[in-house]
């Protein structure tokens, strides 16, 4: 006897699959797509074991691990639940401040503070490059980094080409770190970021990048690196980092982000 599948069903089973769909690229993001293969495995086993065969001693055993399982998988993947939840609160709050700025905000004006910085930062990080001074840069968005921030040297300064220069300059002592930008202000120098655990991520590159790339896995920040070997410029977004950036490239994607 065929059993009904109406349309709330097709729906379920839709929202199941892009449940699994995402968690399994956010386990790949973050290296731990072994993990998610075993937990499916152990899954499937104990479907088989309970429901299809039936077998009571083994099966009660596998009910006691998956009823238990849940707070395992919690301390487990902690890092990544956390980072799950920020990024649900960031989309909820670019939608309000989207919404609010439409209401009272002048588009204008904000455009064009937003196109003044993003041609400072751009042509900073062109002219370091030519240089090959190392630079890292994080341009913060809805989420809140402050807990980030106050680990280095408060700046709260106008955006500035030079500035940016002068800070990563090599005898400068706070060329070390991380430069957060928040409210189209250069808020701090010198910060000490998390450092992504993605093991996919090439080996010839170095701290920085894997600093601006953890960044950006428990943010919707923005970070930008400066090779001090290559002089390449590189961004990183959404835990995925992108290398050998053109600076037209780069003015071009923090326009469509920021502006957006």
């Amino acid at each position: 006897m065929a059993l009904p599948i109406g349309i709330k069903d097709i729906i379920d089973i839709l929202l199941v699959a892009i449940l699994l769909y995402q968690t399994f690229r956010l386990l790949k993001r973050s290296g731990a797509a072994n993990i998610f293969y075993g937990i499916l495995t152990f899954i499937v086993f104990w479907f088989l074991v309970s429901f299809v065969f039936k077998m009571e001693l083994l099966g009660g055993i596998l009910d006691r691990l998956v009823s238990v399982g849940a707070f395992g998988l919690i301390v487990l993947f902690q890092d990544e639940i956390r980072r799950f939840f920020s990024n649900l609160g960031s989309r909820r709050d670019q939608i309000i401040i989207k919404f609010l700025k439409k209401l009272f905000g002048n588009s204008n004006i904000d455009k064009e503070k937003n196109d003044y910085s993003i041609v400072q930062i751009v042509l900073a990080c062109r002219n370091m490059s030519k240089a090959r001074t190392g630079a890292l840069i994080v341009i913060t968005q809805a989420n809140d980094l402050n807990t980030y921030i106050q680990t280095g040297e408060h700046i709260d300064a106008s955006i500035s080409s030079r500035l940016i220069e002068n800070i990563f300059f090599k005898n400068s002592p706070l060329h070390d770190g991380a430069m957060f930008i928040a409210n189209k202000r250069i808020e701090a120098a010198a910060c000490i970021l998390p450092i992504s655990k993605n093991h996919e991520i090439p080996k010839q590159l170095g701290l920085r990048h894997r600093s601006a790339l953890g960044i950006t896995e428990i943010s919707d920040a923005i970070s930008i690196v400066v090779s001090e070997e290559t002089g390449q410029i590189s961004w990183a977004t959404k835990g995925v980092i992108t290398t050998n950036v053109k600076p037209e490239e780069l003015e071009m994607l923090l326009s469509e982000t920021i502006n957006n």
